[in-house]
Formats: C-alpha cells, structure tokens, sequence
C-alpha cells in the first residue's frame, strides 16, 4: 500500500473512496494524484505543479476549471431559492427559463425539455421515451435499441447496455436483452483496401438494414448514436454517414435519440454535433458543456412526435411517473442560463472553428511521426491512432500497452491526455489558444518520441 502520512488526503482516499474507471488493486498501492485548483486551461495538484489539460476534464470543462462570475450566479440563486423541485406543477423560473433558451438553440424543432443531473440519466430516460411512445402507439412489440459498436452512451443499465463497449459490460451480466450493436464508425481502422468513405458508410447502413431486418423491424423501437463518438475515440463519422443510416431508419419508423453530451454547445465549431452532420432526431440528449461542467445538469429535447405519445399517455395513466429529485435544479439551471450568455458573449463557436482549425494544422504535423497512423478532428475534438505500422495499419498489441505508455510519458511532461485504446483524444477547453495549442503540441509530439524511444 502508498506510504504516506496516516493523516494525509492520499492515505484518507485510499480508505474511504471508490474511484470510477480505477483499477481498485492498483490504486491500493498507487494512490490519488490530488488536484487543488485550476486556471484557465490548467489544473494544479497539492504540490503546485501545474498540468495542461487536454481533455477538459471529461469534456466538460468548456469554460475551464473556475469561474468567479459563476460562483457569484450560483451563491446569489442559493440565497434567492436554493432547491425546488418540477413535481406536480410546480416550477421556478430559472429551468423555465433554460428550457425556453435550449428550444431556441435547438438544431431542428424541438416541443419540450426535461432535465436531469447527467448524461446517463438523459440517455436512460431517452431509452425509456422511446419504448413509451411505442406503447402509446400500440406497438409494445418494439423494444428493441440498436447502438453500435465503440459507441457510449453511460454507465445506466439501459445506458451501458447501449453502448459497444464489452469491457463496461460483461462484469456485470450485461448487456441487457434487446440491446444490439451495429458496425462501429471508424473509417481508418475497418475500411477495407481500396473503400472510400461513402463505399464504408453504405456498408454500414446495409449493416444496420440487415440487421433491423434480422430482429423484424415491428420489435425495433430506437437507434441511438453520438454525432461523432466520444468515448470510442473521438471518432469522426464517415462522409455520407449519417444520410444513410437516417433512410433506414425512415424506411422502417425507427425513432433516433441524438446522444449530444459531449457534442453540443460548441465542440464541433456548432452549437449542436446534429448540426455539424446534419441529424434530424426524435430526441436529443445534452448535458457536459450545458454548464460548463460547474454544475451537475443534463436535458433531454423532446421532439413533437414523441411528446404527443406522452400527452397520449398521461390520458391513459394520469401522471407522467417518471422523475428525479434534482431534476432541473435551480442553482444548476442559473449556472447554465449563465453559460450559455457566456458562449454568445465570447462568440464560443467563432473561436472554436478558428482555434480549432489551428489546432488541426498543427496536428497535421504529428502524421509524419513513426508511431502515428491517421489524424482526425473537427472543431476542437480530435483523435491519433497509434500504430505499430503505417503501411498495413496494424495496431498494437495488446491493445492499450503503448496508450498507456502515452498518457504517462504525457503526464511526465506536464499534459494530461486521454488516450481510447491506442488512440489519443483530444478535447481541451473550448477557451483554449493558439499559443497553449503550441504548447500542446509541441509536448504530445515529445512524448511520442519519449514512448518510441522506450520501445526501441
């Protein structure tokens, strides 16, 4: 075990805490590293040292790590009315008020918002949306959700059984039934020897037909997919990607839930992932950067379709019995009506397509570099496979060795990176610069050197 002060904040940790996507064992005798406070971009531990951040937290982070104009709008709504809930026609002004704003915002027409405290529990209640509106239809039969492959939608029951992510699953006698994967959207690793990008994304739709087909589409109720994928690898979706898998699922009146956690408000260089790609969903999911990560707070948009099977059914039922006791919680709600004034304000999407079009020219300069197989990005997302030969695109093994190698040479020299696999991601503070890019950069490409180094 860490040997460490009986008293210190290390050792109190290590008896009192579980940490998410730790390894328990490991942790035992490796211990917290503790963060203190952040600054702009950066983030700084116990000891001072201080750490570029290049994934915004979890992608979250849009504004950076503290905020005082935020601190002052949250203490101001704790005095003016600290908690209340939604139930039974209640209200408060302020998720009033975000809910109007996010149907402004909202890339296609939108009826009404429903807010939560996470992205899990957006998508979970997004899942069973669709099996209630199926129900309302008279079609109980289809309760079917397709996801794909490397996709992530939370750690929910509903949520993991959705995503193509075994290694979140098995453990826990997952994936629950009726819970598919279709082929993943990862161009560079999957496309066969010649396949363009439209030839790899009609391959996927016929895929995902076949599929549909296979199940009958009478049992299918929704497909649920991220504009790009986040947690699989900041993963672009091919060209004509999302055009023909949108055909099949209006061929077959399969409803899709638009997974925008980590897309919108602005990481794509627009406000919404569904506008970047051009995505007409039933239901959109937001969360992350709808505060700036300050404030736990997620929402659902809920197109007209799905919200007249909800009128439908509390005609049949009475209430809507679905809720959370945080939901729409009015220090959160102030704290992202304060966020999205702060991204008009600071034109956020003007300077996401110009920094992050910097940011991808100077990744650009990485694809020369022996251990790097392809460079893509949009906005301020992006994504290097890591490869132990260009030629072929063969990829380590085993899968991960050289990505962890890569987050610690990284952390060494003052960057944190999040690295999917073998595949770095970045997704730094949509406030970041073209002078902390080059920093950025400048370290990922030293780091890189230091692993080929140790591999040598």
């Amino acid at each position: 075990m860490l040997q460490s002060a009986p008293n210190s904040a290390e050792a109190r940790d290590i008896l009192s805490l579980i940490h998410p996507q730790t390894n328990l064992v490991a942790h035992l005798d490796q211990g917290p590293e503790i963060m203190a406070r952040g600054e702009g971009v950066y983030v700084f531990d116990k000891s001072g040292r201080r750490y570029l951040e290049c994934a915004a937290g979890l992608w979250c982070a849009t504004l950076g790590f503290s905020s005082e104009r935020l601190a002052k709008v949250a203490y101001e709504q704790m005095r003016t009315l600290g908690y209340y809930h939604n139930y039974w026609h209640f209200a408060h002004e302020k998720s009033i008020d975000l809910a109007e704003q996010l149907l402004k915002l909202a890339p296609v027409p939108m009826s009404r918002v429903l807010f939560h405290n996470s992205g899990s529990e957006a998508n979970d209640t997004a899942i069973k949306l669709a099996w209630y509106h199926w129900n309302a239809c008279g079609q109980p039969s289809r309760r079917k959700i397709i996801g794909r492959d490397l996709g992530y939608h939370g750690t929910t029951i509903a949520t993991i059984s959705a995503s193509g992510k075994p290694d979140m699953q098995r453990p826990f006698n997952l994936p629950l039934d009726g819970f598919l994967q279709t082929l993943p959207a990862h161009y560079y690793k999957f496309h066969e020897s010649g396949e363009t990008e439209e030839q790899y994304s009609t391959r996927l739709a016929d895929a995902l037909e076949l599929m549909v087909l296979a199940e009958r589409p009478e049992t299918i109720a929704a497909f649920i997919a991220e504009p790009l994928v986040g947690a699989g690898g900041a993963l672009l979706p091919p060209k004509t990607y999302f055009d023909k898998i949108q055909a099949v699922l209006a061929k077959y009146d399969i409803l899709f839930i638009a997974d925008e956690v980590i897309c919108a408000f602005g990481r794509t260089g627009n406000m919404w992932g569904s506008t970047t790609y051009g995505l007409r969903p039933d239901i959109i999911t937001c969360a992350k950067a709808l505060s700036a990560g300050m404030q736990p707070i997620s929402a659902l948009l809920v197109g007209s379709r799905v919200y007249d099977s909800m009128l439908a059914q509390s005609r049949k039922y009475g209430n809507f019995a679905h809720g959370s006791t945080y939901s729409g919680h009015p220090v959160a709600a102030a704290v992202a009506l304060e966020v999205l004034k702060i991204y008009d304000e600071i034109n956020i999407l003007d300077h996401v397509r110009t920094v992050g079009g910097y940011m991808l020219d100077r990744l650009d300069e990485l694809r020369s570099h022996p251990l790097v197989g392809d460079v893509s990005g949009i906005g301020l997302v992006a994504g290097i496979d890591l490869v132990e030969d260009k030629a072929s695109r063969r990829f380590f093994e085993p899968a991960g060795r050289i990505g962890s190698m890569v987050m610690q040479a990284a952390r060494e020299r003052g960057l944190l990176v999040r690295v999917i696999g073998d595949r770095i991601t970045l997704s730094p503070p949509l406030i970041i610069t073209q002078t902390e890019i080059d920093i950025m950069i400048r370290e990922i490409r030293l780091t890189l050197d230091d692993v080929q180094n140790a591999l040598k």
